[in-house]
C-alpha cells in the first residue's frame, strides 16, 4: 500500500534511477494530480490529458539520469510535461486552431475587481474553450512563462503568430468574463 507520507524526493528519484518500479509508483501518486492539471490546460480533453501524462511520465522516467539537481525536481517535471504537451499538439495539429481577427472585440485591457474573485477552475474552463494552438500559445506564455521568441521556435510558428494569438485569446478570454458582470 502507498504511504504519501513516507515521500523522501532524494530516495525516489534514487529508486527510479535504478528503474525500481515502487519508486516510480511513489514519483507517480505524488505528481501525478498536479502533472495532470498542467495536460489539462494544453489537452483538448480529459483522454487526451490522460494520454499527455502518461507519454511525460513514461520520458520522465526514461530521463531522470539528466536531471542535474540544479533547480527543483518539480519545476524539471513540468518542463518534461509542458515539452510533452507541445509535442503532443505539433503531432495532432488541427485545422481552425487559432483565433481569427474578426473573432475578437477589446473593450477594455482593464478587467474589472469583479474578476478577482473568480475560481481557478472557472478561468480553465474557459481557456479551455480556445482554439487549440491559441491556448497552447495562451498557456506557454502566460502559465508557463515564455517568451515569444521561445514559443516561435517551439510551435515552428512566427513571433508575431504567436503575439497575435495570444493577444486574441486574452481578449476572447476577456470577452467570455464580460458576460459575468452583465449577470
Amino acid at each position: 500500500m502507498f504511504n504519501k507520507n513516507a515521500y523522501n524526493e532524494t530516495s525516489v528519484i534514487r529508486g527510479c534511477l535504478k528503474n525500481e518500479r515502487q519508486s516510480q509508483e511513489s514519483l507517480y501518486r505524488h505528481y501525478a494530480e498536479l502533472m495532470y492539471s498542467i495536460c489539462l490546460s494544453y489537452a483538448s480533453s480529459r483522454e487526451e490529458a490522460q494520454d499527455i501524462l502518461q507519454d511525460g511520465f513514461m520520458k520522465i522516467f526514461n530521463s531522470i539520469k539528466h536531471y542535474k539537481k540544479a533547480g527543483s525536481f518539480e519545476g524539471w517535471m513540468r518542463r518534461v510535461i509542458t515539452n510533452t504537451a507541445i509535442d503532443y499538439y505539433r503531432k495532432t495539429t488541427r485545422t481552425n486552431k487559432y483565433i481569427e481577427r474578426q473573432s475578437v472585440y477589446h473593450e477594455s485591457s482593464e478587467l474589472p475587481v469583479v474578476y478577482e474573485k473568480l475560481s481557478v477552475d472557472y478561468i480553465l474552463e474557459n481557456v479551455q474553450t480556445l482554439p487549440h494552438g491559441a491556448r497552447v500559445i495562451f498557456n506557454l506564455y502566460a502559465v508557463e512563462g515564455f517568451t515569444h521568441e521561445e514559443i516561435s521556435k517551439k510551435l515552428n510558428i512566427s513571433v508575431g503568430t504567436s503575439k497575435s494569438q495570444y493577444s486574441r485569446a486574452k481578449g476572447m478570454l476577456q470577452n467570455k468574463l464580460k458576460s459575468l458582470k452583465h449577470k
